[in-house]
């Protein structure tokens, strides 16, 4: 199978964010949701570390994730800044996904490679998932809440394993949004 340069370039310029308000309470088919992990494992590493850890919450899962959110919420804000309505607002992304990844990362065991390329290998495992959410018609949001950022205890992360942030995902009724980039020779020198 041949892709056209136009075809990438197509998908590439489609991609979004959408967040989890636009979602649509219907399932992602775990074949669909195995597919995009699958893409992501073909991101580019730095001596092929491979150093892209995911947790899949699905179903069920996704109200314990969304009980923690609220928890660590009311456990880690002031009481002056706290309100019953904000604790539940950060239940909300959960709850509307049909399905949450925590992205996480786990370094090399001898630290050979430095902390930002391993970073750098995850962030485009996760720019493979978003390009496959879009060819899949997915809503898809990266998100780093200090809840996600701090919780290894609640992921099950083991020592050398970070998380940073949720990919949220689902099926969406969000209006077609325009691409706004600045022109690319603004940001280009040739030498």
């Amino acid at each position: 199978m041949s892709i056209t340069p136009n075809e990438v370039s197509a998908l590439l310029r489609k991609r979004r964010s959408i967040v989890p308000k636009f979602y649509v309470n219907k399932p992602i088919p775990k074949e669909m949701i195995e597919a995009v992990l699958e893409n992501a494992n073909w991101a580019p590493t730095h001596r092929l570390t491979q150093p892209w850890r995911f947790k899949v919450f699905t179903g069920e899962a996704i109200e314990s994730l969304a009980q923690y959110m609220g928890d660590f919420f009311k456990e880690n804000t002031p009481a002056d800044q706290y309100s019953d309505e904000k604790q539940e607002k950060s239940m909300e992304n959960p709850r509307r996904s049909a399905c949450v990844i925590a992205i996480c990362m786990k370094r090399d065991a001898e630290n050979k490679i430095p902390e930002w390329e391993e970073i750098s290998s995850v962030a485009m495992a996760v720019q493979n998932m978003w390009l496959t959410c879009t060819a899949y018609d997915i809503g898809s949001y990266w998100s780093s809440p200090r809840a996600a950022l701090e919780g290894n205890e609640f992921l099950g992360l083991n020592e050398g394993e970070r998380c940073l942030g949720l990919f949220y995902m689902g099926y969406h009724e969000a209006p077609e949004l325009p691409g706004k980039r600045t022109p690319i020779a603004e940001k280009v020198e040739w030498v």
